[in-house]
């Protein structure tokens, strides 16, 4: 499974800011984890962020977004959708975890 995580500031920008030292720390601890592979500001910075993760089913990625410091102090909120990825670039698929049979160049 793969997991898209988009998260949204429910205020704004500056209200997020006291955050943003532990939510960095939270996003270093699950990128050593090996959950998250890719996570990034959206651009314009002021509609949040995304995270690309995988490694853990629906129910485990709910949880670890729960503890992000900022979804703890109400300053942002996360949509996740899951895929089942179909098509993966070669490079892609041990990191995936994705079959030689579904994987397509």
């Amino acid at each position: 499974m793969l997991h898209l995580l988009f998260l949204r500031y429910t205020g704004s920008e500056q209200e997020a800011a006291p955050f943003v030292a532990g939510h960095v720390l939270f996003l270093e601890r699950y990128h050593q984890k090996g959950v998250f592979l890719v996570s990034g500001q959206a651009v314009p910075s002021v509609e949040g962020g995304a995270i690309v993760a995988c490694a853990v089913d629906r129910a485990a990625v709910e949880r670890i977004v729960a503890e992000d410091p900022f979804v703890v102090a109400g300053v942002a909120k996360y949509t996740v959708t899951t895929i089942e990825p179909g098509r993966v670039h070669p490079a892609l698929a041990d990191i995936l975890q994705v079959s030689g049979s579904r994987v397509r160049g």
